[in-house]
């Protein structure tokens, strides 16, 4: 089985018990701005997610851990808005990127509906934070991640 066979599979479980797949605004009409984020997966024997710290004087999700990613341009679909964020926010060039395709979109409160988009990056890219964006870029195993021991289900 390849890295990416076993990436696939592991990325396919259900939310662990007690967590929810997504702030879902239950019975809402409100209408969401559409969104995509890049769920770009280091391809290595442990893979890794790259995360970003955005700036803590930035108008939205200030100081926020988060995917490289942003809002629809007209005509823009998830993932060439995923792509091109992904190139605006830590210089990771599009044609770097094997695609696998979209999850399942998540509604938050913040009322954007985010489509994320996963694909496998080369651990070795040179990439760089834009300056005005992004104030951290980091990389997070993704065993970590998928860890039902590091999810707690909160409220604010």
């Amino acid at each position: 089985m390849t890295i990416s066979d076993r990436l696939r599979a592991s990325l396919a479980l259900s939310p662990p018990n007690g967590l929810l797949s997504g702030d879902i605004l239950e019975g809402s009409t409100d209408p969401h701005r559409a969104a995509a984020v890049l769920v770009a997966i280091t391809d290595r024997p442990d893979p890794g997610v790259l995360l970003t710290t955005r700036r803590d004087d930035m108008r939205l999700h200030a100081g926020q851990v988060a995917f490289p990613g942003g809002r629809l341009d007209a005509g823009e679909d998830a993932a060439a808005a995923a792509l091109r964020e992904a190139w605006e926010e830590i210089g990771l060039p599009p044609t770097a990127v094997s695609l696998w395709g979209a999850a399942d979109e998540y509604r938050t409160i913040t009322g954007f509906a985010v489509t994320p988009i996963l694909g496998l990056v080369s651990p070795d890219l040179d990439l760089a934070p834009h300056e005005d964006e992004v104030a951290d870029l980091f990389e997070v195993p993704l065993s970590f991640l998928l860890s039902s021991a590091n999810q707690q289900r909160m409220s604010g």
